[in-house]
């Protein structure tokens, strides 16, 4: 089964007051292995990114002044997610970010139907816990030491990971049996030993002196639980 994980940054919190997406990362998945396909774009929103927008990602206008507009690369972004389910961390926020955008393209929408939301996820297996990606990675040992700000596709990769274990993590899908060929058992090849004159068994059995040495050792016991 393929998915994308994805990731948005943008402009502010809302597409219906002028924010625009200004990058996208995306992960592909199947049968919730990473297979190392990306796509990763940053796009020129046409107008200026608020200091608290910055602060979060560390995307100025003038790092985005020479980017391509959402509307130049749209089909590259939608070939690459094709018909494939899309998780996100608190999904309708990006969900919001990403229609608005093919939108203003007058490019269909994508079904919210394709919709997995992390976030929602999260609150269901662990109620009452932090849901953010930090704390969820932290919960999961995953390691987020690279991640100074905000960054699209490297959030994706980070979602990726925590979406494997709240799907039941590296231990889900125990289907390799199934999904590969029946592999052919040796048959056991029996050896035999070499000819040869066989040994002769050692005694075991105590000798007269052990004998009388324990008898000796036994009677000098104060009432043994195994006389009684």
């Amino acid at each position: 089964m393929r998915e994308i994980v994805f990731d948005t940054e943008t402009t502010g919190l809302d597409p219906k007051t002028g924010d625009r997406m200004v990058e996208i990362g995306c992960v592909e998945l199947v049968n919730l292995v990473p297979t190392g396909a990306t796509y990763h774009a940053y796009f020129n929103p046409e107008r200026d990114m608020p200091a608290g927008a910055e602060a979060v990602h560390g995307l100025s206008s003038i790092f985005l002044a020479d980017k391509p507009r959402f509307r130049d690369t749209a089909s590259a972004l939608l070939d690459f997610i094709a018909d494939s389910p899309l998780i996100a961390h608190n999904a309708g926020f990006d969900f919001a970010f990403l229609n608005a955008e093919l939108t203003l393209c007058a490019l269909e929408c994508v079904c919210t139907s394709r919709m997995v939301d992390t976030v929602a996820m999260a609150k269901k297996k662990h109620p009452g816990a932090k849901l953010s990606l930090d704390a969820l990675c932290t919960r999961y040992g995953i390691d987020r030491s690279h991640r100074v700000k905000h960054g699209a596709l490297l959030d994706a990769e980070l979602l990726a990971q925590v979406y494997v274990e709240l799907k039941g993590g590296r231990q889900i899908g125990l289907e390799l049996a199934s999904e590969t060929a029946p592999v052919a058992v040796a048959a056991s090849i029996v050896r035999k030993a070499p000819e040869g004159r066989r040994r002769d068994p050692r005694p075991h059995a105590a000798s007269a002196e052990e004998l009388a040495r324990h008898g000796a050792f036994v009677g000098a016991m104060n009432a043994p639980l195994w006389g009684t």
